[in-house]
């Protein structure tokens, strides 16, 4: 298990299952995706890696993106690429190593086309269509790609969702009750926050920002929309902010919490934007957080920990 997670190289995003039960880590240099199983005890909180396998693809690339459909189903973003969706292979991940074919690749459409697809959220619409929600890093705009399962994922409409205020938008999350969506502005050094509840198009205006944040990458709202996490690759921390639900207005991190120490943090440090943490998920429990970057390649804590009702320590057994 360590080796494997040693060699995957430099990581981007990583997302926990609808289950709680696998954690995919995007292996943005070595073109593959880890997929783990877990066994979580939320209540401790404590998790273990209990298996792991290792998803190759002519249709992966860069791997910069990924979030899960469903259990079995997961998409991709290849930043050097296009979105592709993947059903996992049958069987217990058990340290293999397989070699797996798209269900789908989506390339958007003449007027919307995909340009250097980073992160990528999935949301869950009626009659078994879903939206794959992708930040198009160099295009500096966020683009709608609905898909539906019967139709094996062929997508059915694409706009462009979100562009005005965004330079490289480089990670996106979702809130649980789908008002807001939140994402990352490298450029811009903040978390631009967009209304959901009106329709959304190019020009459409942020309706909150968070600040301080230097270079954002992985957010997460948590499950009750009242705090957002973030992690900050141009440093060690997540900073976390807060609200009483509405997220109109700027705001800066009520707390920031190293996740990487010095050494391994300055070990990464090629330029001002890079070292810090990358890819950051909150568990399906909303107990543990999971962080990745190229130095740490995964560490876990407690939610309780991010957040700030105890001291922020690492809670990860590996065998």
């Amino acid at each position: 298990m360590s080796e494997a997670l040693g060699a995957i190289g430099r990581t981007e995003d990583l997302r926990f299952s609808p289950d709680n039960r696998l954690l995919a880590v995007a292996g943005y240099s070595h073109r593959r995706c880890l997929i783990l199983k877990l066994d979580i005890e939320p209540g401790v909180p404590r998790i273990a890696i209990s298996g792991f396998m290792e998803l190759k693809s002519e249709s992966m690339g860069e791997v910069h993106g990924l979030d899960f459909i469903d259990n079995r189903t997961f998409v991709v973003a290849n930043r050097d690429g296009l979105i592709a969706v993947f059903a996992l292979p049958q069987g217990e991940p058990a340290g293999q190593c397989r070699e797996i074919a798209p269900l789908r690749l989506i390339k958007g459409s003449r007027f919307c086309k995909l340009r250097s697809p980073g992160s990528v959220a999935v949301k869950r619409e009626p009659h078994g269509r879903f939206s794959l929600l992708v930040c198009n890093n160099y295009k500096h705009r966020v683009t709608r790609h609905v898909v539906h399962r019967r139709l094996r994922y062929r997508a059915l409409w694409n706009q462009v969702m979100l562009e005005q205020g965004l330079n490289i938008p480089d990670g996106i999350a979702l809130s649980h009750d789908g008002r807001w969506v939140a994402v990352s502005s490298h450029g811009t050094n903040d978390v631009k926050i967009y209304d959901m509840s009106a329709p959304l198009g190019r020009g459409t205006q942020s309706a909150g920002a968070l600040e301080n944040a230097n270079y954002p990458h992985g957010l997460r709202f948590t499950q009750d929309g009242g705090h957002i996490l973030v992690a900050d690759a141009g440093s060690p921390m997540v900073h976390v902010y807060a609200s009483n639900g509405d997220w109109r207005g700027r705001r800066a991190p009520f707390r920031s919490v190293a996740v990487l120490d010095e050494e391994t943090f300055l070990r990464g440090r090629a330029n001002v934007e890079e070292g810090g943490p990358k890819g950051l998920d909150i568990d399906r429990s909303n107990s543990i957080v999971a962080v990745t970057c190229q130095e740490q390649t995964l560490a876990f804590y407690g939610l309780s920990s991010i957040v700030g009702r105890r001291a922020a320590e690492p809670e990860c057994s590996v065998p």
